[in-house]
């Protein structure tokens, strides 16, 4: 059994649970797998799978698990705490697994997950990391964990040594739970205990590795309340309110730009919001351009120098922290970083040492809300996700202009 807490997921899978529960207990969704790799699970792997999910049936929140969650999430309500304590999931309900082309050389696994969006969310990242670990046990196994502590250890040095503060954000594409806690233990011991190693998304990571649980706020939260509302122009400032709402000014943390593309979000980020969110994240784009378009709009608003943070969270790797730092400065922000598949999911062939096993790229997005289609845009056209003809439309309303050319996303992580 892989998984074998419901805290094995991200902390703002927690968080945005609460605001749902808050704001959308009535709401109706369903989530879909997405491949945007050229890799394919094998019978054996997807069964392997199947077995995994419906062993998650007997999970739940045990009372340290609900007691750390209190400690470290006090701003939420006592009726989420209550929710989180009496959760029971139940994927043989919940969960649909299909295999498309079974006989072919490259049967295709479908995967639908549907139910009350509060109850059914939490499926998202252990989904994600089991199909991972299957794919790493039963396909691609020309690999090893030789040398995984000690690079993962002398990553979290040389980020440390040029002043980088960065958390551990691998929980999704992770190789395999293994891997995942061979690689916290070696950032702990290669940070040394420095604030520059700030934590993990992880909470059961968290929790085990005495480590701050970190968490912004997924796409998934502007994307649903826009189809819930079939408001794509004010579902940016709509998403800001509820999430103030659920966690207060004071714990707003960093906002997503993003999801209809970053020049519709700037629209409504002014105050009192862009006072309430020390900074923002970004996810898609040129990196470089995005850090310049942030920093002009907070110089425009009047904020002082250094006084907002941006999270670079996009495929990151050493070298590129570094080159976003000085982006970042230079352009008077103040930056950090999210780091997740270069720490959990990097590995070579065991037969040719040159050769990159490289990472799957997969996601599982939300799909409908109440039967309204649910789309993402971001700043890169290559990570559009959601109906076609949604995707069109959404486009046509925002007046969409993607920032950075497309990607090959079949090959993102082939050459950290």
């Amino acid at each position: 059994m892989v998984i074998s807490s419901l805290l094995d997921t991200d902390l703002y899978k927690l968080t945005m649970q609460a605001c749902i529960l808050k704001h959308f207990k009535d709401a109706d969704v369903e989530y879909l797998l997405h491949n945007r790799s050229n890799a394919v699970l094998s019978l054996e792997a997807i069964e392997w799978v199947k077995n995994e999910i419906k062993s998650w049936s007997n999970l739940r929140l045990t009372d340290d698990e609900l007691a750390f969650l209190k400690q470290h999430l006090p701003f939420l309500c006592d009726e989420y705490f209550e929710f989180a304590k009496n959760l029971r999931i139940n994927p043989e309900k919940e969960v649909e697994i299909t295999v498309e082309n079974p006989e072919s050389e490259k049967p295709e696994l479908k995967v639908t997950v549907r139910g009350k969006w509060q109850n059914v969310m939490w499926y998202e990242v252990p989904l994600l990391a089991v199909i991972s670990e299957a794919y790493f046990k039963f396909v691609e196994n020309d690999w090893n964990m030789e040398g995984q502590y000690e690079r993962a250890k002398q990553k979290a040095e040389e980020l440390i040594a040029n002043d980088c503060p960065f958390s551990e954000f691998g929980s999704r594409r992770r190789r395999s739970h293994e891997t995942h806690e061979v690689i916290i233990k070696a950032i702990i011991d290669g940070a040394k205990g420095s604030p520059l190693f700030v934590g993990t998304s992880n909470v059961a990571m968290a929790k085990k590795f005495n480590l701050k649980p970190i968490g912004t706020v997924a796409h998934e939260l502007v994307m649903g309340i826009a189809a819930y509302t079939d408001d794509y122009i004010n579902a940016n400032q709509r998403t800001m309110e509820l999430w103030i709402d659920t966690v207060g000014p004071e714990h707003a943390g960093v906002a997503l730009t993003d999801t209809f593309g970053t020049g519709l979000f700037l629209r409504d980020f002014k105050p009192p919001f862009s006072d309430i969110y020390t900074g923002v994240r970004h996810d898609s784009g040129d990196p470089e351009e995005f850090t310049k378009i942030i920093a002009q709009h907070y110089k425009k608003l009047g904020y002082k120098p250094f006084s907002k943070k941006l999270v670079y969270s996009d495929s990151l790797t050493v070298k590129k922290c570094l080159r976003f730092k000085k982006y970042a400065i230079d352009n008077e922000l103040v930056p950090s970083f999210g780091i997740g598949t270069f720490f959990t999911n990097d590995f070579y062939h065991t037969s040719r040492p040159e050769v990159k096993s490289a990472p799957l790229n997969i996601v599982m997005k939300l799909d409908t809300v109440n039967g309204q289609h649910v789309v993402k845009l971001s700043d890169n056209k290559g990570k559009h996700t959601g109906d076609e003809a949604e995707i069109e439309r959404c486009k046509r309303i925002v007046d969409y202009v993607y920032s950075s050319e497309p990607i090959d996303e079949a090959n993102r992580w082939t050459s950290f």
